[in-house]
């Protein structure tokens, strides 16, 4: 236990600092990217992953292009983490079959059967996410029917990755279990704060319409 509560404490601490370190670095060479980043994660319920993660995907001195924008990147990080989650899990189900554990093995492969889940359901909120560009990113009904295909979607990846992670509570895990939970959980995170800031374009994308539409 003591070994175990040790490594977790390395992986916070080793978050903690490159944290600072991206923040840094980003804010030194690309400051008014890290200010729009930093302003926009304020929506989040993880606020600081939202700044790491978005500033790691942005490339030095380009520039993210509005809300709509800043959800395409917060939805391709979201897929990265469960792209590379699904990969871990698979490779793990894999070696437990082998072992012949047989518990720990069909908790692996239910929750990689989600994570699979939620791969499909972001890689088709991105490719909805990209139709927008078709309506001029104007609310109307055509619009509206998009929008709600991706908050579907997206909630539906959240809940797939919560319903992994929920798996093992409550319970005395070994190392490899807690290092799974870890790993399902940022993915659950990730993909919160991109719903949120999706649902942030969504709502800046009204308000737009509607003063548009009073004008006389």
């Amino acid at each position: 236990m003591a070994k175990l509560n040790l490594a977790l404490l390395l992986i916070i601490l080793s978050t903690y600092f490159s944290s600072v370190l991206v923040k840094a670095s980003w804010t030194k060479h690309n400051p008014q990217t890290m200010s729009y980043i930093e302003s926009s994660c304020n929506v989040t319920l993880y606020q600081d992953l939202c700044i790491r993660c978005l500033a790691k995907y942005v490339k030095n001195y380009s520039i993210i292009d509005g809300p709509h924008h800043l959800a395409q990147v917060a939805l391709s990080v979201s897929l990265s983490r469960a792209l590379h989650t699904r990969g871990y899990l698979s490779r793990l189900a894999k070696e437990l079959k082998t072992m012949k554990n047989k518990k720990e093995y069909l908790m692996v492969k239910d929750c990689a059967n989600q994570i699979t889940d939620s791969v499909d359901q972001l890689t088709q909120a991105i490719k909805e996410l990209s139709e927008f560009s078709r309506y001029d990113f104007t609310i109307n009904d055509d619009m509206l029917w998009h929008i709600s295909n991706v908050e579907t979607w997206v909630s539906t990846a959240l809940t797939d990755a919560s319903t992994c992670v929920d798996s093992f509570t409550g319970l005395r895990m070994s190392k490899t279990m807690t290092a799974i939970k870890i790993k399902a959980q940022n993915m659950e995170k990730v993909t919160s704060n991109a719903l949120d800031l999706f649902r942030v374009y969504t709502l800046k994308s009204y308000k737009a319409t509607t003063r548009t539409t009073k004008k006389p």
